[in-house]
């Protein structure tokens, strides 16, 4: 057991609080504008007035958008192809030839068991 200093954890306790006390006196003038409605920060804005538009000639115009369903026709799938991958492998469709029958442990210790 070690001797323990009680006048220096008292001073170290004291600088503690003095400097807690200390940024709490600064802090409104850091950071009170946190407290400040975001209205009155922004303040007044002058929004520019609204630019009149020009009309512009019929070969410079822009075209009104097509439907994509106008000139492109999506159709269902395929089924999916039977596959090795199908037969064999971590996603086996057929249970019995599936290769997760062991224990899988991870470097952290967990255990996850495979059928």
């Amino acid at each position: 057991m070690e001797p323990t200093n009680f006048i220096a954890k008292d001073n170290n306790w004291k600088n503690r609080v003095e400097s807690e006390k200390d940024a709490a006196k600064r802090w409104a003038e850091k950071w009170g504008f946190l407290k400040t409605p975001l209205e009155e920060l922004l303040g007044p804005e002058k929004k520019e007035a609204a630019k009149p538009k020009l009309q512009l000639p019929d070969h410079l115009q822009v075209r009104p958008v097509t439907p994509v369903e106008k000139y492109t026709k999506v159709l269902p799938s395929p089924p999916v192809p039977k596959t090795t991958h199908g037969f064999i492998g971590w996603r086996s469709s057929v249970p019995a030839l599936a290769l997760e029958h062991y224990e899988i442990q991870s470097c952290k210790g967990a255990v996850r068991r495979m059928k």
